[in-house]
């Protein structure tokens, strides 16, 4: 969606957003599988729990999540059971052909590549490349790392089923989202002066970072908030055309927080210190990059800690 944005294809490529909280998608007693659904139509008293039966209730119909607009289906999975794509896990997102009624992707960095290269003629910005052949070896380097152990480390902590596995996930963590603020703390984005796919694969991570990682996922080593370089990145990111509406906190929180009634039984959503209203404040991108290169690295710290209190 942040790549939508950037390229100004809102216009061209409609987007339906699934309802936050985890549900059953079989009415079979036999099948458990919990996952996806559509939400209800507007208007609707129609309530949700989690999918134990327990929180909540929360409503079905929610500002910014519609019914699927093409055929009668509760849930993604009946989505994937039209294309006959019955592989797998039943994952989101989903590129989908409205004319051929069928799956062209569902795998996130495969789409964003195509989002940038591939609609141009009809895309508000087409001269936005975020994939520019000067910076592909070095977008290609930090993907890796970034996937490895931001992107997916936050999953690998949170899901750790012992003490030595969420160790060994959370230093690894803690040592990348230090190697990404070294970074910005010397040049604009990830990967070099201008922002490419390497940043909108790495964004969306950081944005949810303070408000649900570091709480739900045991992930607090560190916190976007106090760190400078970062936030004023996140700022600028966010502050785009096209990016600040791609971003709903509450039903972000509400997705985790409501869908995994083993974590969580009551499915009850912290409130959290309103990291979004953070990033609304001016950025000082260019500021906080000129004054580091006037420091030396003893004079600037690359992690700023919380205040006490």
């Amino acid at each position: 969606m942040i790549t939508r944005g950037l390229k100004g294809l809102q216009d061209t490529i409609s987007v339906t957003c699934v309802h936050p909280t985890w549900q059953k998608t079989s009415d079979d007693e036999d099948d458990s599988h919990c996952g996806w659904v559509f939400a209800a139509e507007e208007g609707s008293d129609k309530t949700f729990t989690n999918s134990a039966g327990l929180g909540g209730p929360f409503p079905a119909a929610l500002p910014g999540c519609e019914p699927n607009p093409l055929f009668d289906c509760f849930s993604v999975r009946d989505i994937y059971d039209k294309a006959r794509d019955t592989e797998g896990k039943y994952t989101v997102p989903i590129l989908w052909d409205t004319k051929k009624n069928t799956i062209v992707s569902n795998e996130s960095s495969e789409i964003i590549q195509m989002l940038n290269r591939c609609f141009n003629g009809f895309a508000k910005n087409p001269n936005l490349n975020l994939e520019p052949d000067e910076l592909k070896d070095e977008m290609a380097a930090v993907d890796k790392w970034i996937y490895d152990t931001l992107n997916n480390g936050v999953y690998r902590c949170g899901f750790a089923a012992s003490q030595e596995a969420y160790d060994t996930a959370i230093a690894e963590l803690t040592d990348s989202f230090d190697r990404v603020d070294k970074i910005l703390q010397n040049q604009r984005f990830i990967a070099g002066g201008q922002i490419t796919l390497s940043d909108i694969r790495l964004i969306p991570t950081l944005l949810r970072f303070d408000e649900v990682y570091a709480v739900y996922f045991k992930c607090n080593t560190r916190s976007v908030r106090y760190t400078t370089a970062m936030l004023e990145y996140c700022r600028e990111i966010y502050q785009m055309a096209g990016v600040k509406e791609t971003t709903n906190m509450h039903q972000i929180k509400m997705h985790y927080y409501t869908s995994h009634p083993h974590f969580n039984k009551f499915s009850v959503i912290p409130q959290g210190a309103n990291f979004l209203s953070h990033l609304e404040q001016p950025h000082q991108r260019s500021k906080t990059l000129a004054s580091k290169k006037q420091k030396t690295s003893t004079t600037s710290p690359q992690y700023l800690s919380a205040p006490a209190s």
